[in-house]
């Protein structure tokens, strides 16, 4: 194999995995589950979070199959009180059908501006198209004060 071939494939290697490399790291529900889909970790945009204006979380994960589709269940709680559920179509948050191998789902979603701030923890589901469960993690993630400019 060419030199410049390998160079593209350690490039290519590391644009895939630096990011993870960021990433914060999750709890699985089950310890000792055998979930079908590995989670590397979780990576949201801004941290803290802030009320009112969008957040991205990045779930890095990978599946030893094809995921033809299904669904992400979101369940959030505020210093243990249950505060937000949404179920969400998996093929929304990624394009469909995933490949075997690594992936990355993407959620955008605001904040209303009278969050409080403080430390949440979101648990996450994802569903397969029979609704039979392929992973299930958690992770904890702040959301800071709002912005100080208001809207008129």
């Amino acid at each position: 194999m060419a030199i410049p071939a390998l160079k593209t494939i350690f490039l290519l290697w590391v644009c895939l995995t630096l990011p993870s490399l960021y990433a914060k790291p999750v709890k699985y529900c089950d310890k000792k589950g055998n979930y079908a889909v590995k989670v590397k970790g979780v990576e949201f945009e801004p941290d803290p979070v802030k009320p009112g204006e969008p957040a991205v979380f990045k779930i890095y994960a990978s599946s030893g199959e094809e995921i033809s589709g299904g669904n992400v269940v979101i369940d959030v709680s505020y210093f243990g009180v249950h505060v937000h559920k949404e179920k969400i179509d998996l093929c929304q948050e990624t394009s469909c059908p995933i490949s075997a191998g690594s992936f990355i789902l993407s959620h955008s979603q605001t904040l209303p501006g009278f969050t409080p701030p403080g430390l949440y923890t979101l648990k996450m589901q994802i569903q397969g198209s029979s609704d039979s469960l392929l992973t299930c993690v958690s992770f904890n993630f702040k959301i800071g004060l709002g912005s100080s400019v208001s809207a008129i």
